[in-house]
């Protein structure tokens, strides 16, 4: 019960009128279109109940395209909200031969950015669906377009990681990024983590060989970031990460992991300053 309430009180959090766009790119980060969006979530009878109601809208008329409603009074464990309000929803459990999707969202005072990857039933990413939002009532500009410079330096902040108990841990973490001519260079520093991996520069995306599975990073509109392998490769371990670049100077970052019986692990929320 505890676990509930604490999970219900952050989904309250994000409770207003959301106005923005859902914005499709391909596996590679080109642009597919934009869908004009408002996402109502209110409370009821003292907040114990969410109604929650998606519209779109059409991008030449404005014209009401559908809605979905939903009321749940309940959180699914495939949903997982931290303490400022950002959450992630996700498969709980990876098949061989089934599709799986994750969204991330991210919240900060009247702007939110939601990131959606879905790969098919092959493991190949098949889209990306990018969300930014702000409170009707509140409108405020977004974050610039993702871009290298945006993101080298030094980067210091906290790792805040939730488990399938619901237990929490939170560590100190010092990325550095560094760009050598067209090549990407990271070093990650954390409790008992001390990672370095590079990367190659192919326009708006970054791409990176593991020596497992390939993962690319795709630079994307409103400060957004979109990291995970082209192709998930069954029975090895996955990670699936996007990331907002809030402030010029503040980024946060949410990591979904599985261990290679594809069994989600952990859910981590890291909030980052540059200092250097």
């Amino acid at each position: 019960m505890t676990e509930f309430v604490s999970q219900w009180d952050r989904l309250i959090k994000n409770l207003g009128t959301w106005k923005g766009s859902f914005t499709r790119f391909s596996p590679s980060g080109a642009f597919i279109e934009d869908t004009p969006s408002i996402v109502s979530l209110e409370g009821i009878d003292n907040n114990q109940t969410v109604r929650q109601v998606l519209r779109f809208f059409s991008s030449t008329d404005g014209s009401l395209q559908r809605e979905r409603e939903l009321v749940y009074s309940s959180l699914s464990r495939s949903v997982l909200f931290f303490d400022g309000g950002a959450f992630c929803w996700g498969s709980l459990q990876l098949s061989p031969f089934a599709d799986f999707a994750s969204e991330f969202g991210f919240i900060a005072a009247n702007r939110r950015l939601r990131l959606v990857q879905m790969y098919n039933s092959d493991h190949h990413l098949d889209q990306v669906t990018l969300i930014r939002e702000a409170l009707e009532d509140q409108p405020a500009a977004e974050s610039p377009p993702l871009d290298l410079e945006s993101l080298t330096g030094v980067w210091q902040g906290e790792a805040t990681t939730i488990y399938p108990d619901f237990s929490e841990r939170t560590v100190s973490t010092r990325l550095t990024v560094e760009r050598h001519g067209e090549q990407i260079v990271q070093h990650l520093q954390s409790e008992g983590v001390d990672l370095r991996s590079s990367g190659q520069i192919e326009g708006n995306r970054l791409r990176f060989d593991t020596g497992t599975q390939p993962v690319q990073v795709l630079l994307l509109p409103g400060g957004a970031s979109c990291t995970g392998p082209l192709v998930h490769e069954w029975a090895k371990p996955v990670f699936l990460e996007a990331g907002w670049l809030i402030e010029p100077n503040l980024r946060q970052r949410m990591i979904r992991s599985f261990n290679a019986k594809g069994e989600w692990t952990a859910l981590t929320l890291v909030s980052e300053r540059r200092v250097g």
